[in-house]
């Protein structure tokens, strides 16, 4: 079963995505913020994916998570989101879905992945 770290400050939205994705078979792990994430990403070997809010309060914002993610666990899927205008830049190899999204498409978007099919 693939682990995800969703990391969202809004807790109704973060409850929301995390019974969706339980529903669809993923373990979750989360976090409000991203200084959170990294703690837990630090404490963890079992993350496959961080999904990830951009604005949320803290010392790093979703986008730096994300770069963070990438530059030094480079095997975990990043999935990013706003309810604002998409980044100009993501990391590589990272997937964009807008707020609001479905949850499934969310669950579609990480099955993408190498590793994050169904169990």
């Amino acid at each position: 079963m693939p682990t995800v770290l969703v990391v969202e400050d809004d807790t109704l939205i973060r409850l929301e995505v995390i019974e969706e994705l339980e529903s669809a078979g993923f373990s979750i792990i989360e976090a409000g913020n991203a200084d959170q994430a990294i703690a837990v990403l630090e404490a963890r070997q079992d993350i496959h994916l961080v999904f990830t809010d951009i604005d949320m309060p803290g010392s790093m914002d979703g986008l730096k998570l994300a770069a963070a993610v990438r530059d030094r666990w480079p095997p975990i899927h990043i999935i990013i989101t706003t309810g604002k205008t998409r980044p100009k830049e993501i990391p590589a190899n990272a997937l964009f879905i807008p707020k609001p999204y479905l949850g499934n498409a969310v669950v579609a978007a990480m099955r993408t992945f190498q590793n994050m099919g169904p169990t």
